[in-house]
């Protein structure tokens, strides 16, 4: 049983009921109109879809009068942030609606009164009873007072609002939600499932209606997530691989002053125009090209390639030899020649 009077609460609210019995109905829970019917038979669940749907229409006309500039998305985004279960719950809180609660002995046991998702409906259903029992100008008041008064803002988890941002641009359309009432146990489970056109982006599951569309829109902003990742890493798998970087700024991004100069340094070396670097000493097989000039070639359109090594055998191979001279008759000696040339005694 509750530990306040329904008397104090109506005073709190700012409203004297007609009909005493509606406020009692706004404020049981299922648990108690199921264990004792004798003293409230009926739960507020009834009263709770009624004060949702006020509530929607006093948050509409208020942020409609309050922005004239605004835009539809902007609205509903406020409008979210005005009916969420953290708001409806804060305002349960400051009117102390969780000590007037008729709840069942297992879940007043376990903390229900002061369960987010419990004052939140229970706010909602006591704004349905105001609206039929004093007009909807009584209900609009009864909830923006409270509203104006909260000392913080509120903290908003506006899935809603951010899927209809979403979809609108990828989409071109506006999502909506087909909600449904299940009963699990002795408690109330809502389904929601949120569609973008004909298909279905997310589900979700709550104790009140606003709770299983948030999670529906939570689900669907996450899918759209997971699909626009997927997307990005197949275009990255397509996209052409980066050419490498020169080999000129390798060699000059590697080369340390107290190693000695290897091939490639050699090679550099020879491509900015430096003095040739001698090789170091081994065996190298006849013929071969020098391994720095094969690596790096000139800008020039048609490199110069450096000659190869030759060898003293090798250049004396190659040197041209000349041809042959005709051969001189052989020099007579000169005693055979005075002979030949002496004249003749006679």
């Amino acid at each position: 049983m509750p530990s306040g009077r329904l008397e104090e609460l109506q005073d709190k609210v700012g409203v004297a009921f007609r009909d005493l019995e509606l406020l009692r109905e706004a404020l049981t829970h299922s648990s108690f109109a199921n264990e004792s019917p004798h003293v409230s038979p009926r739960d507020n669940e009834r009263l709770e879809y009624l004060g949702d749907a006020v509530l929607q229409l006093i948050t509409a006309e208020y942020l409609f009068k309050l922005k004239p500039g605004s835009k539809e998305g902007e609205m509903t985004q406020l409008r979210s942030a005005m009916v969420n279960t953290n708001t409806l719950a804060a305002l349960a809180e400051e009117l102390g609606l969780g000590d007037y609660l008729y709840l069942g002995k297992g879940i007043a046991k376990g903390g229900g009164r002061s369960l987010k998702s419990l004052l939140a409906n229970a706010f909602e259903a006591v704004l349905g009873a105001v609206f039929l029992d004093a007009g909807y100008d009584a209900a609009y008041h009864y909830y923006l007072d409270r509203f104006r008064a909260l000392p913080e803002p509120v903290q908003d988890e506006n899935y809603k609002g951010r899927l209809q941002q979403v979809v609108q641009e990828r989409f071109g359309t506006t999502p909506y939600y087909d909600s449904a009432g299940a009963r699990g146990g002795r408690q109330r489970e809502y389904t929601a499932v949120v569609y973008a056109g004909a298909d279905p982006l997310g589900t979700g599951h709550g104790s009140t209606k606003q709770a299983a569309e948030q999670e529906a829109a939570r689900n669907a902003l996450a899918e759209l997530e997971r699909r626009s990742t997927g997307r990005k890493g197949r275009q990255r798998r397509r996209a052409p691989e980066q050419p490498p970087e020169p080999l000129e700024a390798l060699a000059e991004a590697d080369v340390n002053p107290e190693v000695e100069s290897g091939p490639l340094e050699k090679a550099m070396a020879l491509a900015r125009g430096e003095p040739d670097i001698e090789p170091e000493p081994g065996p190298r097989a006849e013929g071969s090209r020098d391994g720095a000039v094969a690596v790096v070639e000139a800008p020039a359109p048609e490199p110069e390639v450096k000659p190869r090594r030759r060898t003293r055998r090798s250049r004396k191979a190659e040197e041209p030899q000349p041809e042959p001279a005709a051969t001189a008759p052989e020099p007579e000696p000169a005693g055979d020649r005075a002979e030949a040339d002496a004249p003749t005694g006679g």
